[in-house]
């Protein structure tokens, strides 16, 4: 079931956060990218079922229709409006998890250090500028272009766009128009964020997929080599959203990690 609460967040103002909060035990966030909140829907249920866990999986404002105000424009705010909710529910010891651009929001949590947020797991994120590795343009492209760079077997995933009610094509549409307008446009890059991984001191782990074609290993690679002591991972046999395609190698992972640090 999902909770709406309004934060105050500095240098932002007042905010409604609608999440998903389930299960008890170790605390996890889980950030979705710009396929949406249901891209982390399943994998929030096998967090919870695999072990004791409670598990935070908010809507990015603006997404599914929720409210984003205008003053809320950048991964930057959204990572400020994170760390509100971990101090408003008074959680401590957390692990984030974040894909793609919920990859980038984690990293821009773990600069801003809060002291509930203990350890970071960055999944095939965005956000850094890697010279001659750019993060691909998906502004044009269609529904099954867009999956055949995310996955690394696209036919099991494939989705008929032609199948979408009016209702649910616009939804996509506004979800995209509200991950431009976080993300800068189409670039889905900030040129700062490579340099400022240098102040994370929490321990972090970046996975990637072998076969991600919107961010290649070369770009994750590079975004592991900019924070300190980060350890990077290669997931065989998927792609951008290994929490669909590999779920449970990437559960098993993330657990790994959490026990170990």
């Amino acid at each position: 079931m999902n909770t709406t609460i309004k934060l105050d967040v500095a240098g932002v103002g007042p905010v409604e956060v609608t999440y998903g909060d389930q299960g008890e035990g170790r605390a996890f966030l889980l950030l979705h990218g710009g396929a949406g909140p249901i891209s982390m829907a399943g994998f929030a249920v096998l967090v919870t079922t695999a072990r004791p866990a409670r598990v935070l999986s908010p809507t990015h404002p603006g997404f599914n229709g929720t409210p984003r105000p205008s003053s809320l424009s950048d991964v930057k705010g959204l990572a400020k409006l994170y760390a509100a909710l971990l101090k408003e529910l008074k959680l401590s010891d957390v692990t984030v998890v974040g894909n793609s651009v919920g990859g980038w929001i984690a990293a821009e949590l773990a600069i801003l250090g809060p002291d509930s947020v203990r350890r970071v797991v960055i999944v095939d994120g965005v956000g850094v500028a890697v010279e001659g590795h750019p993060v691909a343009d998906v502004s044009g492209k269609s529904l099954p272009e867009i999956q055949g760079l995310s996955y690394y077997e696209p036919e099991k995933f494939r989705v008929d766009p032609t199948t979408f009610t009016g209702e649910q094509r616009a939804a996509s549409a506004a979800n995209f128009a509200t991950l431009a307008a976080y993300a800068g446009g189409a670039a889905m890059v900030d040129s700062t964020l490579l340099e400022r991984l240098g102040a994370v001191q929490v321990p972090t782990l970046v996975l990637w997929g072998e076969a991600d074609q919107i961010v290649d290993v070369d770009y994750g690679r590079a975004f592991a080599a900019a924070i300190p002591a980060a350890k990077f991972e290669l997931l065989n046999r998927t792609g951008h959203l290994p929490q669909i395609e590999a779920p449970n190698a990437l559960l098993e992972i993330v657990w790994e990690f959490a026990d170990r640090q």
